[in-house]
């Protein structure tokens, strides 16, 4: 599957993720991202409620067109802004397993793919990511590289050449981060 298909019908992503999406425009345009989640189907989102992950990325879809893949990318930033994390999570890697487990708590209902810290080599400074959702890949670079800078402040974040990506429609992407 390509990047804006859901892997399975029915499955929601809470209203705190989906107000992210709205929060990380700047405040002029606020009204813009409303009106694009309305027209898919998410009208007035609000915390606490649940709301069908397709229209969700089908705003996307709107987004990356009427604004381009660097807005993704900046929404994908604004996920894990206001995210709280345990006291355990105190360095780059775990940051990034981290990932995984927030994904999981904003999804339900469903098979939703995952993000997964495939490796780590402390010398080289470099971490592969695995991200196997339905997200385009300039969200998730987004939100891999907020994460990582959580920790390492020059990271770059960039798809693994030679490895699937959902951009030429595989179901997953691969990711080099790398820092100095």
């Amino acid at each position: 599957m390509a990047q804006f298909q859901q892997f399975q019908s029915g499955v929601q992503v809470n209203g705190e993720t989906v107000l992210t999406t709205v929060n990380s425009f700047p405040e002029f345009m606020r009204v813009k991202a409303l009106s694009i989640l309305k027209d898919n189907g998410i009208e007035d989102p609000q915390p606490g409620a649940w709301y069908c992950q397709q229209a969700w990325l089908d705003s996307f879809r709107v987004i990356a067109e009427k604004f381009g893949t660097n807005t993704l990318f900046e929404i994908g930033k604004g996920i894990p802004a206001n995210a709280k994390f345990p006291p355990e999570v105190d360095r780059i890697d775990k940051a990034l397993g981290a990932i995984d487990v927030a994904y999981n708590m904003n999804h339900r209902n469903g098979e939703i793919g995952y993000y997964k810290l495939v490796s780590y080599d402390q010398l080289k400074k470099e971490l592969i990511m695995e991200c196997k959702n339905p997200y385009p890949c300039d969200f998730d670079r987004g939100i891999i590289t907020a994460m990582a800078r959580k920790f390492e402040p020059s990271v770059r974040v960039e798809v693994q050449p030679g490895k699937p990506n959902r951009k030429q429609g595989d179901d997953s992407s691969w990711y080099v981060v790398t820092y100095e």
